[in-house]
């Protein structure tokens, strides 16, 4: 598998958006459920994560539609490229091919932290500024560190 096989959520996922930051926890465990899936829930998990996938982006294109998001046909594209490739996919695992769906689980765990770290924290940002006047608060708490030597 590639560099990244799992995706972890926690306070530093956040983009400060309820909704979205719900359906991005979710998007995250169906990814991770079919890393660690045996092949014979593969099929089914993949019939989910489809579904979830074509809401989760349903629910970022209503947002940007409703409060007009200028970085609009961008996100869209890339979303449309992902959904694209999740169809395709889903196809094939109908087919039997499940070992598809777990390289398109690494590539989506590879993919997703870039894509909200920016575009998702964008589109969040926005939206706040349109319904709060300001910026989303995002609390976020810290791993304890290792007491560093003086030196």
């Amino acid at each position: 598998m590639d560099a990244v096989t799992r995706l972890e959520w926690g306070d530093c996922s956040s983009v400060g958006h309820a909704s979205i930051d719900e359906t991005h926890e979710e998007f995250a465990t169906l990814v991770n459920a079919m890393l660690d899936a045996d092949r014979a829930r593969i099929p089914s998990l993949m019939e989910d994560l489809h579904r979830h996938i074509e809401e989760h982006f349903g629910l970022e294109h209503q947002l940007m539609e409703r409060f007009d998001f200028p970085a609009r046909e961008c996100h869209v594209e890339e979303h449309d490229k992902v959904l694209a490739s999740v169809r395709e996919v889903r196809t094939l695992v109908a087919t039997g091919n499940t070992e598809i769906a777990v390289e398109l689980a690494v590539a989506l765990a590879n993919w997703f932290p870039g894509h909200s770290d920016y575009m998702d924290s964008a589109l969040a940002a926005w939206v706040v500024k349109k319904t709060k006047g300001g910026a989303p608060l995002v609390l976020r708490r810290m791993k304890p560190q290792a007491a560093h030597a003086p030196f």
